[in-house]
């Protein structure tokens, strides 16, 4: 077993499996790489429980903790995913949402887990790198939306 140098390391009141295997079942280059049951009882669990998941999501190392429910996720840290297209967009978006995630603002949702993502289209990022009157609009229109429109986003780069 190959350990990465830098996981990042998601807690999870118990369901740290699940949510490794939707993330591997929804994107891309996303796998469960491993499942670690506690050889002993520990505050949240007995022994022979899933403690810890390794997987990844787009090529990111992450780790599952079932640590209990001492600590909640927020969006403080989240996943951003680059979107090619409004096809894509609606994918993503829809999984989260459709798997008891939440819609939110500004092309953020969560996960049933509590865990945020931003599904964010290039054609977004790109506005917003340009800067001045495109950057301006591409903002004013994406803080009118949930899930991001492509197409409104595009025409709101062109003014």
């Amino acid at each position: 077993m190959t350990i990465a140098r830098n996981t990042i390391c998601l807690w999870y009141e118990r369901d740290a499996e699940a949510a490794a295997r939707f993330y591997a079942d929804t994107f891309p280059d996303s796998a469960v790489t491993g499942v670690f049951h506690a050889p002993a009882d520990f505050p949240s669990g007995k022994a022979g429980d899933v403690l810890t998941v390794n997987f990844t999501v787009m090529g990111i190392p992450c780790m599952g903790l079932n640590g209990g429910p001492h600590f909640r996720q927020s969006e403080a840290f989240s996943f951003q995913i680059a979107t090619e297209d409004q096809a894509e967009t609606d994918r993503y978006w829809n999984a989260i949402v459709g798997n008891g995630g939440q819609e939110s603002d500004c092309g953020w949702c969560k996960d049933r887990w509590g865990l945020s993502w931003q599904i964010t289209p290039r054609t977004l990022m790109e506005a917003l790198a340009a800067g001045g009157d495109e950057a301006h609009r591409a903002f004013t229109a994406m803080m009118t939306m949930q899930k991001i429109d492509v197409a409104a986003i595009d025409v709101a780069r062109r003014g």
